[in-house]
């Protein structure tokens, strides 16, 4: 029984899913839209959001932890730098989905992902 248990498989083992995760957190910080299936926007949007949070902490313990997550020195310096302080007066809600329909080859639903 999967009680308890949140977030998607994706079909692939939990390293795998940890890194396109955030590799894809990645490309949300740094593009500020990418354009993904709904089910890896789903996903990533809350990753997204919880290493906004942390930007905007601002300490160290914070800046620690969204290395852990993200993987990615340069992008942490630019969230905090850059992504985090546009949303100092904004309690969450720092991305949107938008949703674009069918993909042409297998049918998966697309979507896009921004920063708002």
């Amino acid at each position: 029984m999967r009680h308890q248990n949140q977030g998607r498989k994706f079909n692939m083992p939990p390293s795998q899913r940890k890194a396109l995760l955030s590799g894809l957190a990645v490309a949300v910080l740094t593009h500020e839209k990418i354009k993904c299936s709904q089910a890896r926007a789903k996903e990533v949007q809350s990753l997204v959001e919880q290493t906004i949070t942390l930007g905007k902490r601002g300490d160290l313990a914070a800046r620690r932890l969204a290395i852990a997550k993200l993987r990615n020195k340069e992008i942490v310096y630019k969230l905090f730098n850059d992504v985090a302080p546009r949303y100092a007066d904004r309690s969450g809600g720092y991305t949107r989905i938008v949703k674009l329909g069918p993909r042409q080859g297998d049918a998966c639903e697309m979507a896009y992902l921004e920063l708002v």
